[in-house]
């Protein structure tokens, strides 16, 4: 009931045709209604808006109640109509019946297994400060958002959860050593994290107690990934792991030539990785089997953003590299003509534009076929943190210590929030809310406010 009370009436829909004067009365032993004169059809709208692109793939269930919080007070007509309450039964049996829906959350980094950076959930024109979280050092781990629960590691060595409409805390559980980049991501009632000791731990989501850890050789930064039973996770240690999500036992490990730094994406049955050893790979997330490298030309840091076969993501070469993952081939590179530096930011996708930020203080936006550029938005130091992408703005980070609002057709800045310090994680958004943490610790959730 709590995200009815807060969650904005989408799809309000027409009950036109259910008037008192159209003569329906009951039958007194059922209290079916009767027409004693032809009853108009069921206005053709309830469905097809209920129906439409808000229950898409079936995770729809908070838009089904919202679609029965809209027809509120046109309840009373509509259950005098023959279908009203054949349409009644049948909004709550799949409201019901259907699974909480995780489509609104962000329980991983970049938000999905395809680290698009796009959110599903929309945000308010403007912002306002709900609350701050002081985790005790810097959060350069991103937060993950999932059934109204924050996640996020931070240099102390904790993995902290907050609620997600106070800030007030749930539980930390302590690591092995500090959390780094590392992101949690989220499943089944586990949160997955990796530390700069080089532990990957499950720890129960509910409670905050471990549930098992798995060493790897060297520090991980990589964020995990969850496919079915396997995490998979890099390591410094030049390998990427898929373990037992279960259990945490290696299942596989395929080695590489260099740090695994970039999170794995994962598309089809496949994980790709943009390698530090100038290395595209694909592997099998079943078997780990090596199933094609591309030659990427360059050390890669960033994760790739996949949001079908071309694969998107920064270098060290100071490029960002467009790759046919289907063709086993690089479509183009990019480079400011001007300014030379290196790109960290993972990119941003959404109606064939790609969103990064770079090493030389911009923010760039690339037209996701051909690879030049549309515009550039200056910020005052280096951007590490990577965009997240919801309706028709980018949010994003920078190392100025603020966060920044822009407008992904032309990049104009809408808006922007001074935080005092650099804003070197990505933001999550997620139940119209936007979460991310700085270097001093502080943890920040934007919303709607009351």
């Amino acid at each position: 009931m709590r995200l009815l009370a807060r969650a904005p009436i989408r799809n309000r829909m027409p009950l036109t045709g259910l008037r008192a004067s159209d003569g329906v009365k009951y039958s007194p032993l059922f209290g079916t209604p009767q027409a004693k004169a032809p009853a108009p059809p069921l206005h053709t709208n309830v469905l097809a808006d209920w129906w439409s692109g808000r229950s898409a793939c079936f995770g729809a269930k908070r838009h089904l109640i919202h679609t029965f919080s809209a027809i509120g007070t046109g309840y009373s007509n509509l259950r005098n109509h023959p279908l009203g309450l054949v349409f009644v039964a049948l909004v709550l049996f799949v409201a019901l019946a259907l699974p909480a829906s995780a489509a609104d959350g962000w329980p991983q980094f970049r938000g999905n297994p395809r680290l698009t950076g796009v959110a599903t959930s929309t945000l308010p024109a403007t912002l306002k400060l709900l609350w701050t979280y002081e985790a005790g050092d810097a959060i350069e781990s991103s937060a993950a958002i999932s059934e109204g629960a924050v996640y996020v590691g931070a240099q102390t060595g904790e993995l902290i959860s907050v609620d997600l409409q106070t800030g007030k805390l749930r539980w930390k559980y302590k690591a092995t050593g500090g959390i780094g980049e590392s992101s949690p991501a989220v499943s089944n009632g586990v949160v997955y994290v990796g530390d700069l000791n080089g532990v990957v731990h499950a720890v129960n989501a509910k409670d905050g107690k471990g549930i098992w850890t798995f060493k790897t050789a060297s520090e991980v930064k990589s964020s995990p990934v969850v496919s079915g039973d396997r995490v998979l996770i890099g390591s410094y240690d030049s390998s990427l792991y898929g373990l037992n999500a279960r259990t945490g036992k290696e299942e596989w490990k395929v080695t590489t030539g260099g740090y695994v730094h970039a999170t794995p994406v994962i598309a089809d049955g496949l994980t790709y990785i943009a390698g530090c050893d100038e290395v595209f790979r694909a592997i099998r997330v079943t078997d780990g089997e090596e199933m094609f490298q591309v030659a990427a030309g360059a050390y890669a840091g960033a994760s790739p953003a996949m949001p079908a076969s071309i694969a998107y993501f920064g270098t060290f070469s100071n490029e960002v590299i467009g790759l046919d993952a289907a063709k086993k081939t690089v479509l183009w590179r990019y480079e400011h003509e001007v300014r030379h530096f290196p790109f960290y930011s993972s990119a941003a996708v959404l109606n064939g534009k790609v969103v990064v930020g770079g090493r030389d203080k911009f923010v760039h936006c690339l037209d996701a076929k051909t690879g030049k550029a549309l515009w550039t938005f200056t910020t005052k130091a280096r951007i590490d943190s990577s965009p997240a992408i919801s309706g028709d703005r980018v949010y994003i980070g920078s190392n100025d210590g603020k966060l920044y609002v822009l407008a992904l057709a032309t990049g104009a800045k809408l808006w922007e929030f001074e935080a005092g310090s650099p804003l070197s994680a990505s933001p999550a958004i997620a139940d119209g809310r936007l979460v991310i943490g700085s270097q001093d610790g502080r943890l920040y959730c934007f919303g709607a406010g009351n």
